[in-house]
């Protein structure tokens, strides 16, 4: 079992979700967390000259309301919603905040993901912790 698990969400709210809070409930431990996270992509720099200078705050407040409103009744997960690349900032904040264990879902792999690799992959390969799959 594990105290303190992780659950990134994309910022559309993959409709897997329910079922990743479930198996992130099965797997946490008594008195653990569940920590709802969303990465928000920052704009390029090339677009950002053209955006408020809030943008970037703007757009995670936004997240954050929308994935509250659908986790209104998950009382028990914490919900964060930070800025960055997908995969690095999944890893980095599971390392910052002594993550044990990521519970995600992930696509069937397609072509393209062999070359470049998803978001999931990415996170399996560099994750300070375990990682569960669900697909």
């Amino acid at each position: 079992m594990y105290k303190n698990i992780l659950v990134p969400v994309a910022a559309d709210h993959d409709p897997h979700l329910p079922e990743v809070l479930a198996i992130a409930r099965r797997l946490r431990a008594e008195g653990g967390t569940i920590t709802a996270l969303t990465v928000a992509e920052s704009a390029p720099p090339y677009v950002a000259q053209y955006l408020p200078e809030d943008q970037d705050a703007r757009t995670r407040t936004t997240i954050h309301e929308e994935l509250a409103a659908d986790l209104a009744a998950e009382s028990d997960i914490e919900i964060k919603v930070v800025s960055g690349h997908a995969a690095n900032t999944i890893v980095d904040y599971a390392a910052r905040k002594d993550v044990d264990c990521i519970v995600l879902h992930s696509h069937r792999p397609g072509l393209q993901d062999y070359f470049l690799g998803s978001t999931a992959s990415r996170v399996v390969r560099h994750a300070p912790c375990a990682v569960h799959i669900l697909r």
